[in-house]
């Protein structure tokens, strides 16, 4: 399958969100991955079961991905996939599976191990969350990403259950590689997700 990419830097949320959705509606000919930053706000996907609420300034809002609350900030790199699946004979748990498994290769090439959880989406080291994962469905499409913390600010996390787990904390690669570059970890990554998608076209 052929991928688009576009980098938009450092971006407001739902103007982000607002634009994902737009592009789906008009039944996009292109599978896509957009590249981004956001400025520091909350987000809730569709599961509010047992949701805290931050006592915080920074900005909350409720959207229409899978998953509970989290943390957005400069030094995290998103990654949205706007897939369509039916075309690419794809179902949503290959998909989500395919991405989660490319950030665990890309963080071995590091020498760093990452783990998945059952019932527990995302990548995780030393049994801290380092990436986060949460996709919507829409007409055969898809929407909504990755997180990947890289050298932001965690200090928002402890205001929350990131993810809706008490108690679970986070990591970023700056802990582990302190002279890693955004631009580095954005190639090095896209390359993971470019060699999987190519390899659908393979079977």
């Amino acid at each position: 399958m052929a991928l688009n990419i576009k980098y938009l830097g450092l971006t407001d949320y739902k103007t982000c969100w607002l634009a994902m959705k737009a592009h789906i509606e008009n039944n996009p000919k292109s599978d896509e991955i957009w590249v981004t930053e956001h400025n520091p706000i909350y987000t809730t996907g569709l599961n509010k079961k047992d949701l805290k609420l931050p006592n915080s300034s920074i900005p909350h809002i409720f959207v229409d991905r899978g998953g509970k609350i989290t943390f957005h900030g400069p030094g995290q790199i998103i990654f949205y996939f706007l897939i369509n699946l039916n075309k690419n004979k794809l179902s949503i748990r290959r998909l989500v599976s395919g991405i989660e498994n490319c950030i665990v290769m890309y963080l071995k090439n590091k020498k760093i191990i990452g783990k998945l959880k059952k019932n527990a989406p995302g990548i995780y080291v030393d049994e801290k969350k380092i990436a986060s994962i949460g996709l919507r469905l829409k007409k055969g499409y898809t929407y909504h990403g990755l997180s990947l913390n890289v050298n932001m600010n965690l200090d928002p996390f402890l205001d929350i259950d990131p993810c809706g787990y008490k108690g679970l904390k986070m990591s970023q690669l700056e802990d582990y590689l302190p002279k890693i570059s955004q631009s580095e970890v954005e190639k090095e990554v896209l390359e993971q997700f470019k060699f999987f998608f190519r390899s659908l076209n393979e079977k």
